[in-house]
């Protein structure tokens, strides 16, 4: 979906959000909204600027939302990002005039959001700013995570295109070759659809059986190897684990393997709209102990509701006393497994999760796969002569 369609379908959840606010002082109005964060404006501008920084917190990109239904937002960016945006996004067809501030001085964003709102910083709400005096990244992220037809289009497109790099990539892997080898095709092969990977590894052998999170170093992989991936693009995340492996390095693995596939099919079958951190942690505490691995779930994340991050929030006991903790599930709601065992096996994916059941995002078209009670899972690719069977 083009990001103008993606803006228009959520700009009534975020116009929402600046008109519902309280205002700080009760007999004054709300002057509306900035969002900063990177994920914020990836959301409410349909992903239509890629962030410069990968890495940043706070997008080069701001939206003032006003209050006022009738008022145009304005888009707050340095002097630097300005004729891009306004030679190749969507803004003008939306009617957001761009607001271009000085590159050096973070204040003068904060200073431009004053004069698009019309009101003094403290009385602004924000998705957590500390220059803004409401902050209101709760309720941001609580609406983000229901996600419009055009995000789940979106959503869609880019499962495929990830599940294709990492199956490509391992089907592509010979004995011998490195970590790094691998984890440059999946990100060449990203890159060459206009995502990015703000998680990836790959590890094998003995690195694999040691650590959860085996970032490429260079190691030469001989008998197994495993591929994670959390791609994104447009602001929104898919996560998916697969598995290539000889025969024999397979034979070891199974077991570990079919109990991390338990465990994720027996979470799934309570992953639904209105399900809530404390039972879905239930679910994963019940299933760790029914697959001969009772608490096993303290020794890795466990996965959650996935979108505009690569995790909106992780199921954990820790969060009881977090408001996501009783926070139930919107539909349309995107979530992503990834149990785990010690000694190299993991199962993950990305799902779709509706009123009428999970959707599987990640799907493998052409993959092994293993029938895992009423779900199936992907199994690991065989490899005896460098290439996958």
């Amino acid at each position: 979906m083009s990001p103008a369609h993606r803006a228009r379908a959520v700009q009534p959840i975020v116009r929402a959000l600046a008109t519902g606010l309280r205002p700080r002082v009760p007999a004054s109005p709300s002057p509306g909204l900035v969002l900063t964060s990177t994920a914020a404006v990836a959301w409410a501008t349909g992903g239509a600027s890629p962030a410069i920084d990968r890495t940043a917190a706070t997008d080069t990109v701001w939206l003032a939302v006003p209050a006022d239904p009738a008022a145009p937002c304005t888009v707050i960016t340095t002097v630097v990002e300005a004729p891009r945006l306004a030679a190749e996004t969507p803004f003008a067809e939306l009617g957001w005039p761009i607001v271009a501030v000085g590159w050096s001085d973070p204040g003068e964003f904060v200073r431009a959001t004053e004069t698009a709102l019309r009101s003094e910083a403290a009385d602004i709400a924000s998705d957590g700013h500390p220059a803004f005096g409401i902050d209101i990244s709760h309720d941001v992220l609580a609406r983000r995570m229901a996600l419009t037809e055009p995000e789940i289009a979106d959503l869609r497109s880019l499962a495929a295109d990830a599940t294709t790099a990492v199956e490509g990539a391992l089907r592509a892997w010979r004995p011998g070759d490195t970590d790094r080898t691998v984890a440059a095709s999946i990100a060449a092969h990203a890159e060459s659809v206009g995502a990015s990977t703000p998680v990836l590894l790959v590890g094998g052998d003995d690195r694999l059986r040691r650590f959860r999170h085996p970032v490429p170093v260079g190691a030469v992989i001989e008998d197994v190897v495993m591929a994670v991936l959390v791609a994104q693009r447009g602001g929104l995340h898919v996560a998916l684990t697969r598995y290539a492996a000889r025969p024999g390095a397979a034979a070891a693995l199974a077991d570990r393997l079919a109990a991390t596939r338990a465990v994720h099919a027996a979470v799934l079958a309570e992953t639904r709209p209105g399900a809530t951190g404390s039972t879905l942690m239930a679910a994963i505490d019940a299933a760790y102990r029914a697959a001969g691995y009772p608490g096993a779930w303290r020794e890795h994340y466990q996965g959650g509701p996935i979108g505009f991050a690569q995790r909106e929030f992780e199921i954990a006991p820790g969060d009881v006393t977090s408001p996501w903790w009783d926070f139930a599930l919107p539909e349309t709601v995107a979530m992503a497994w990834n149990p785990s065992v010690a000694g190299g096996a993991k199962d993950e994916d990305t799902y779709l999760v509706t009123a009428h059941g999970v959707e599987l995002l990640t799907a493998s078209t052409d993959w092994p796969m293993v029938d895992c009670g009423a779900v199936r899972r992907p199994d690991v690719l065989l490899v005896t002569d460098g290439k996958g069977d």
